[in-house]
């Protein structure tokens, strides 16, 4: 009862909304096909979002236009391309998703202009409001025509007409937010045109309205039209972005006028606007990682409601629900949106409202299965849910015959080949050397912004327990041991240790778990030997302690070898460190280490620098040795997680699912 109101209905234009949670849009790379349709793998995508309860999902990106930003109809439907092929494929998915009692919306974009993803540019020039420069490229943006900003009008409407002859219930623009097109043109900074759409907020505005008035025409006003809508753009410069509580001075949509064209936007026809802040210059804003708080649109959606009288929906890590309850007590929103705690787990509403909240699969905004995955190969995944938009493909095979397997390790690997395996009807034990489960996971969530790391590991304790698993913690097992147990199967998933050199007066060199375990005091000034993604989040937790940080990286740029890493992630990593006091030495050496000083080779020169302790960041090595020592006397073993290779949480758990669903 205790989370009730989050489930009562909402009016959104003409429709009603089952209760308060929404999926938000996020990308479908990867989830259309070669015709503009789309494919099974999107059809289930979404429909098992339908089915674990949500109310409404708007489907993330699609195109409309085809003559003058020309798409790859492979990457995201495009309902203007074949449009038999795309309502026939639609109405597919959405005949499914309302069996469910949820509605769906289809987002179209009006286009990129100069934030186009680099690998998606082909050999077209880019477009923009304005001879402007690209977020990405060191190339100059040429500028629309008025002809082609009518010809992307009448095709978004021709695209939502498709739409709603498909089954959806609604269209959302995409979007006088994050800097695409339709942004370029409201913010006054990417858009210096003379004509009648330049100058004025009302004429910036006017392809925001042109285009929802071309749909209304098209489709009858009773036909909903939300809005993808950025309040504030927190751009210090080009390509420059403004930091959580950092003073600047906004170059981009202040809040001033950003609550303005609100109401200007809600006049012209917008029946909800899907609200956040940021653009590509500040992306880490739109796409928040880890280092953001949760919740931290909430405050600039409330400004919104309180001057706008249609509904506001709020995303921006709203996934504890105490948070998403408060949100709507307190009037922030109407609407909960939910996007990667949707990708970690389908069913999140259903088990909320059934009270099953312990059993969420918590997001950890890493972005590395998501937005990373997007960039680097145009693909929507998730981390830690390896069926994620691979429903059909990836579902639990059936069990033939009940084996016993022995899971020696209780890390991330671990502990999903045990959860996939009971879950499948086999009969998993595993054993841990250390006293709870989640290996790295322990030490990697140790700093404040890495809590949900400490929650997947207390994730997979709960459903081990749920799903009556055996675990015996405290418990190192041998060779012997395991050639001792009766099993069909063994897995071992030992994980990986921190490599370590010295250095001379080894009694104040620490590694990086060391130091965030608390087992070793680094004192007032340390030195992080490594700037990968491990040092560079062990020293700004440090300094946000209040510590003095040195980071030494021996390569040209910290973070240069970690992938595929959500550069929105990595960009705002980079600033947090100066910007809480880190001094960073790139292609640099460490020398020694003796009396309280530390000798670096770096350019040439060799630098002293004082300091109580030096931490160790520079790797992780495999402990496969059990498995060495098994290879050839167990028929039936795997070698899983970072024992098989040091990589990421997301590999870790894809591999062991992957191996754990076909024993």
């Amino acid at each position: 009862m205790k989370y009730q109101k989050l489930f009562t209905p909402v009016k959104l234009g003409s429709i009603t909304l089952k209760n308060r949670f929404a999926m938000a849009p996020m990308g479908p790379l990867g989830l259309g096909d070669s015709e503009g349709g789309w494919s099974q793998r999107g059809i289930d995508y979404f429909t098992a979002r339908a089915k674990g309860g949500v109310a409404l999902i708007s489907t993330g990106v699609t195109f409309a236009d085809q003559k003058v930003e020309l798409q790859n109809q492979a990457i995201v439907p495009i309902s203007t391309y074949n449009p038999v092929h795309f309502i026939r494929t639609s109405k597919e998915m959405t005949e499914r998703i309302h069996a469910y009692g949820c509605k769906i919306f289809l987002q179209i974009s009006a286009g990129f202009g100069r934030v186009t993803i680099p690998t998606n540019l082909g050999e077209f020039p880019p477009i923009a409001p304005s001879e402007i420069p690209h977020r990405w490229l060191d190339k100059m943006c040429r500028a629309v025509t008025k002809e082609e900003i009518r010809s992307i009008v009448h095709d978004i409407g021709e695209g939502a007409y498709n739409a709603k002859r498909g089954g959806f219930d609604g269209v959302q623009i995409h979007a006088v937010h994050e800097g695409y097109l339709i942004d370029q043109f409201a913010i006054s900074m990417f858009n210096l045109r003379t004509d009648e759409y330049g100058g004025s907020l009302e004429n910036r505005l006017r392809f925001a309205r042109e285009i929802v008035e071309e749909i209304k025409r098209r489709c009858g006003d009773d036909f909903p039209v939300t809005l993808r809508y950025s309040v504030k753009s927190m751009i210090k410069d080009w390509r420059k972005g403004a930091l959580p509580g950092e003073e600047f001075e906004e170059k981009g949509r202040d809040v001033e006028e950003g609550l303005e064209a609100a109401k200007l936007l809600v006049s012209y026809g917008y029946d909800a606007l899907d609200t956040d802040v940021g653009t590509y210059d500040s992306w880490w804003w739109n796409h928040p990682p880890m280092y953001q708080e949760k919740g931290l649109y909430r405050k600039y959606c409330k400004m919104v409601k309180d001057v706008v009288d249609v509904p506001v929906l709020c995303a921006g890590r709203m996934d504890n629900p105490d948070m998403a309850l408060e949100a709507l007590e307190n009037g922030d929103c109407d609407i909960i949106n939910l996007g990667r705690p949707l990708l970690a787990d389908p069913d999140y509403v259903n088990k909320l409202r059934s009270g099953r909240t312990g059993e969420i699969r918590p997001c950890i905004s890493c972005h590395e299965g998501c937005m990373g995955r997007i960039a680097e190969y145009s693909m929507i995944n998730c981390a830690v849910n390896p069926q994620a938009a691979r429903e059909r493909f990836m579902a639990f095979e059936p069990v033939i015959k009940k084996k016993r397997v022995v899971i020696v390790g209780g890390g991330a690997a671990g502990c999903e080949a045990a959860r996939t395996l009971a879950i499948r009807g086999h009969e998993p034990v595993l054993y841990e050397k250390g006293s709870r489960l989640g290996g790295n996971l322990i030490p990697g969530g140790a700093p404040k912004f890495k809590e949900d790391d400490i929650a997947l590991a207390d994730w997979y304790t709960r459903e081990l327990e749920r799903l009556g698993v055996p675990v015996h913690l405290n418990t190192e097992l041998t060779k012997e041991d395991v050639l001792g147990m009766e099993c069909d199967a063994v897995i071992i998933a030992t994980g990986s240790e921190p490599k370590r050199f010295s250095l001379g007066d080894d009694d104040r060199v620490f590694t990086a778990s060391e130091v965030l375990l608390k087992e070793k005091d680094p004192g007032k000034t340390t030195v992080v030997i490594g700037g990968g993604l491990v040092g560079c989040e062990t020293a700004l937790h440090l300094a946000q302690e209040g510590r003095k940080v040195t980071v030494v990286e021996a390569l040209d740029s910290i973070m240069s070898v970690n992938g595929p890493l959500c550069h929105a992630n990595k960009d705002m990593l980079e600033q947090l460190l100066p910007y809480n006091g880190v001094d960073i030495i790139c292609r640099a050496k460490a020398e020694g280490y003796k009396d309280g000083v530390l000798t670096v080779a770096a350019g040439g020169e060799t630098r002293s620098l004082s300091c109580d302790s030096v931490i160790l960041s520079v790797g992780y090595a495999e402990k496969d040795s059990l498995y060495r020592e098994l290879e050839f006397e167990v028929p039936e073993i795997y070698l899983l997680g970072d024992a098989r290779k040091v990589a990421n949480i997301m590999y870790a758990v894809w591999d062991s699912y992957e191996v754990a669903n076909h024993i």
